[in-house]
């Protein structure tokens, strides 16, 4: 896996923090990499923005048990696509 593509999209997450103030209370954060590496995997299947929005989001609610709405997704999702197709 590319070590600069997981960088990339871990600080897009990490800029949005999805998490707010619960993030400093999460032991194995790592920075949301393994979000961005679950995200990485499911995206080498299809490169479409709306199976990004739906891969971001799903895998942030799930990992987190957050309610996170697709306009919530929206911009972050358009970023980790952009990083995604650059490869």
């Amino acid at each position: 896996m590319d070590e600069e593509q997981i960088e990339k999209i871990m600080r897009v997450l990490s800029d949005w923090n999805p998490l707010g103030e619960r993030a400093v209370s999460i032991d194995d954060l790592d920075g949301y990499r393994t979000e961005a590496i679950d995200m990485i995997f499911h995206f080498s299947m299809s490169h479409t923005f709306n199976n990004t929005l739906n891969i971001v989001r799903a895998i942030l609610n799930e990992a987190f048990n957050l309610s996170l709405s697709k306009d919530e997704c929206a911009e972050p999702s358009r970023k980790i696509l952009e990083i995604i197709r650059n490869k």
